[in-house]
């Protein structure tokens, strides 16, 4: 989606969309690796949701200066509400997703 913006917010919109859409699935996947902790693993998480709201924010931004219609951004900002629940069920059952310490 973010091809078609003008080249003036290459720099800035452009890269703030696709820096904060793709660190989403970092974030997860650092908590991967970081589940033998349960907090470290929720504050991944809770990072990576963060991002998420990054996302629908500059997608937002996006949609103001109409660069994306409301359909496209209705449509991002819906996954983004899907990947909030989506974490937010991940962080209430953390003890499930996390090594068990003896």
């Amino acid at each position: 989606m973010s091809k078609k913006f003008p080249l003036e917010e290459r720099f800035s919109l452009t890269d703030q969309i696709r820096r904060a859409s793709r660190s989403v699935g970092g974030q997860i996947a650092e908590s991967w690796g970081k589940r033998r902790y349960v907090n470290h693993f929720i504050s991944k998480l809770t990072d990576s949701d963060a991002e998420q709201f990054e996302t629908r924010h500059w997608i937002e931004v996006a949609f103001d200066c109409e660069l994306v219609s409301e359909e496209e951004v209705n449509k991002i900002c819906d996954k983004c509400e899907l990947i909030n629940s989506k974490l937010n069920a991940m962080i209430a059952k953390a003890d499930q997703f996390c090594f068990k310490h003896k």
